[in-house]
């Protein structure tokens, strides 16, 4: 018998931002293709009042549709009313109260089996609430941040401790994660499953180096490389918590042939920028800004290491690509990095400190492993096998085994 599951996920592309939560769209998709679950992702949009929501960085956001169909997944962007900064405790409720109604609508319609959360707050108590108004089990997905920020925050906690104690399933993307929320009485009675992410692993594969530096010259010309440069790559936003200054801090100790490309965008650019100016490093910082999904893997063959010194991460999803690309990584020992450097060829486990990091990479590069080891590291991941798993996951929360 298929079923039928009511997603609620903030973090999901829509048409003015198409790669946020791209990974949480590729889990939804596989599953849907499985085709044992019928799949229907609401993504609460936040916004601030009028007239502030049609200004800046919001007017995009005002601008998504309601609803985008004709895919394996429908998805529903609802809005609700955000206060930046300030109304964190409360966004579960008013993510409720937007979701409620429509979640009704669509359960007379066609009756749902289960709804899940796809980040544990605020999406978890959100799903919780809805859940129990339908008469439905619910399930709850922690992928990293929404633990270690949120985790710290009593009121949050609060409502996370509610919304777990009730689920029918919960999950975690790592083994380590699990142990965090263990600590944090974050386990429901079932206890906390880990649930690997996945990987398109037609896209990500080892392509010779040599080969992706010359696709790299004419989709990324601004990244302008020597025939005896080594490359280090950083893939994610832009922001403080990602690390990246301490990758250019790393630069100043390490050889002049050695490149450094930060693929994203954020908010700490600026600031980056004028980091690699302070620290002389200029010409050998390069800023790609937004990488598309069909260049990304170029790239990451393209690169001899890839260094992100996250704050905090749960299980990256930057570490698989790379690793199935052929990329060793320098990351730091936070979340399931342990676990995915389970071999030397992987990568080297590094503190979040630019000599730390600089050690790290210099010790790769004196050594490369073979692209072919490096991608065997990875091996383990798929969205097939993701949605294997969840589907399994989901069918013992409704059938209550």
């Amino acid at each position: 018998m298929k079923r039928r599951l009511l997603s609620i996920s903030t973090l999901y592309p829509a048409p003015t931002r198409p790669g946020f939560g791209r990974f949480v769209a590729r889990q939804m998709e596989a599953l849907a293709a499985r085709g044992d679950w019928d799949v229907t992702v609401i993504n609460p949009i936040g916004l601030p009042p009028p007239p502030f929501s049609a200004l800046g960085r919001y007017k995009p956001l005002a601008a998504i549709p309601s609803i985008e169909s004709g895919g394996r997944v429908t998805v529903h962007h609802p809005s609700f009313l955000l206060v930046p900064g300030l109304s964190g405790r409360f966004n579960p409720w008013a993510i409720t109260r937007a979701v409620l109604p429509l979640a009704r609508k669509l359960h007379r319609e066609a009756p749902f089996d289960l709804v899940d959360a796809q980040f544990f707050y605020p999406d978890g108590p959100a799903a919780a609430d809805v859940s129990a108004a339908l008469g439905l089990p619910h399930a709850i997905k922690a992928r990293g941040s929404d633990i270690h920020l949120w985790g710290d925050r009593p009121a949050a906690l609060l409502q996370m401790r509610r919304a777990a104690h009730s689920a029918a399933a919960v999950q975690a993307v790592s083994g380590a994660l699990a142990h965090d929320m263990d600590a944090l009485h974050l386990a429901p009675p079932g206890g906390i499953t880990v649930h690997y992410t996945g990987l398109d692993r037609v896209r990500f594969q080892p392509l010779p180096r040599s080969e992706a530096r010359a696709q790299l010259a004419a989709s990324l010309p601004t990244l302008a490389l020597r025939p005896t440069d080594r490359l280090a790559v950083c893939v994610g936003a832009l922001i403080a918590i990602k690390g990246q200054a301490l990758a250019i801090e790393a630069l100043t100790s390490l050889p002049g042939d050695i490149q450094l490309a930060l693929a994203g965008t954020g908010a700490d650019e600026a600031a980056l920028r004028a980091r690699a100016a302070a620290h002389g490093v200029s010409s050998r910082v390069h800023f790609l800004g937004a990488v598309s999904h069909d260049t990304l893997p170029v790239l990451l063959s393209a690169a001899d290491v890839m260094v992100l010194p996250s704050e905090r991460e749960g299980l990256a999803n930057a570490w698989i690509e790379a690793l199935a690309c052929g990329t060793p990584l320098v990351i730091p020992p936070i979340g399931g990095a342990p676990e995915v450097l389970d071999r030397p060829a992987a990568g080297r486990l590094a503190e979040r400190t630019p000599a730390a990091i600089a050690a790290a990479i210099s010790e790769i590069l004196a050594a490369p492993p073979a692209q072919t080891d490096v991608a065997e590291s990875a091996a383990r991941f798929s969205w097939d096998a993701n949605a294997a798993a969840l589907a399994a996951i989901y069918e013992r929360a409704v059938s209550g085994s």
